[in-house]
C-alpha cells in the first residue's frame, strides 16, 4: 500500500497537482508503523510544498482547476514565479536543486528556477551539471529549466556511462517535442495492449515517459530516433514486455514478439532495446543508486 501512495504522490507532483499533493502528505503523516525515514522526508516535501506554494490546499486546487481565464502555462508560471524574489529566495531555491536528498525536492526547485529573473541563475544550473553527478532525471529537469529560460549552447554531459553533448535549445518540454519515432513507438504500443486491458495505455505513457528522461541524448536514444520502422517496432515491443513485467510481474515474450512481428532480422534489435528498458527499470526500482549532488 505504501508503493502505491509513493507512486500517487509523484503522479500528483507531475501533475503538478500540488493542492491534493499536500493533502496525501498530511494523510500520510498521520499514519502510523511506517519507518521514520519515511515520515522524514513526507514532513521535509510538505514543508517545501508549503513554501513553494503558499495558501490552502482549495485554493490551490481552484486556481488549478481552471476557475480562472488563465491558461495552463499562465497559471504556472504565476505559481512558480511569485513577485519577491530576493537574495534569500534565490539562495534557498538554488540550495535545494543542489543539495537536497530527495529528488522531487531538487525538480520542485528547478521548475522554480526557470523563472528567477536573476541572470546568474543561468551559470548556476550549467556549473553544477557539468561539476556534480546528478541523477539523470534531474539532469533532464535541469535541462528544461535552462530551456525555459531561453538559454542557448551546448553541454556535454555523463548520461547512463555515456559522455553526450546535448543542444540545450533542443531540450523536450513536453512529450509532444520529441522526434516523431519517440511518438510512433508509444502509439504502436497503446494500440497494442489496449485490446487486452483498456488502462494499460495510461501505464504505458508514464513508463514511456519516465524512461525517455533517462535515455535522452544517449546513444540508445539516438538509435532509437534515426532508424526505421523495424526499429520502432522492436522498441514498441521492448515497451510491451517492460510494461506487462512491471504492471502484473510476468510476460510471455515468445506472444508478444509475434504481436510485433519481431522476425530473426530483427532480434537483436528488440533485445537492445529490452536491455535499455530494463536497465531503466532497474534504476527505478533501486531509487537510483547514482550519486546525488
Amino acid at each position: 500500500m505504501l508503493d502505491q501512495y509513493q507512486i500517487q504522490l509523484t503522479r500528483l507532483l507531475e501533475s503538478e497537482q500540488y493542492g491534493e499533493a499536500k493533502r496525501l502528505l498530511r494523510f500520510l503523516l498521520q499514519c502510523r508503523g511506517e519507518d521514520a525515514r519515511h515520515y522524514e522526508e513526507w514532513s521535509s516535501l510538505l514543508t517545501w510544498l508549503d513554501m513553494a506554494f503558499p495558501g490552502d490546499s482549495d485554493q490551490i486546487e481552484s486556481e488549478q482547476s481552471g476557475g480562472g481565464e488563465e491558461d495552463e502555462e499562465t497559471l504556472r508560471e504565476r505559481l512558480l514565479n511569485p513577485a519577491e524574489q530576493d537574495e534569500a529566495y534565490i539562495n534557498q531555491v538554488l540550495y535545494i536543486m543542489r543539495h537536497h536528498p530527495m529528488l522531487d525536492q531538487q525538480i520542485l526547485a528547478l521548475e522554480r528556477a526557470a523563472y528567477i529573473q536573476s541572470p546568474e541563475v543561468e551559470s548556476e544550473i550549467r556549473e553544477w551539471l557539468l561539476s556534480e553527478q546528478v541523477h539523470p532525471v534531474v539532469q533532464f529537469k535541469a535541462l528544461q529549466s535552462l530551456r525555459r529560460r531561453g538559454a542557448t549552447g551546448t553541454l556535454t554531459l555523463e548520461r547512463l556511462g555515456e559522455k553526450v553533448e546535448l543542444d540545450v535549445e533542443s531540450t523536450p518540454l513536453s512529450m509532444d517535442d520529441f522526434p516523431e519515432p519517440v511518438s510512433a513507438i508509444l502509439e504502436r504500443t497503446e494500440r497494442t495492449v489496449e485490446v487486452d486491458d483498456p488502462t494499460l495505455p495510461h501505464f504505458a505513457r508514464e513508463l514511456w515517459k519516465d524512461s525517455l528522461q533517462y535515455l535522452y541524448g544517449t546513444s540508445t536514444y539516438e538509435w532509437m530516433i534515426s532508424s526505421d520502422d523495424g526499429t520502432v517496432d522492436s522498441f514498441a515491443a521492448a515497451l510491451h514486455l517492460t510494461l506487462l513485467l512491471t504492471v502484473y510481474g510476468m510476460a510471455n515474450d515468445d506472444d508478444i514478439r509475434d504481436t510485433y512481428g519481431i522476425t530473426e532480422s530483427l532480434r537483436f534489435r528488440y533485445e537492445q532495446a529490452c536491455k535499455a528498458l530494463r536497465q531503466v527499470a532497474a534504476l527505478q526500482r533501486s531509487g537510483d543508486d547514482e550519486p546525488k549532488s
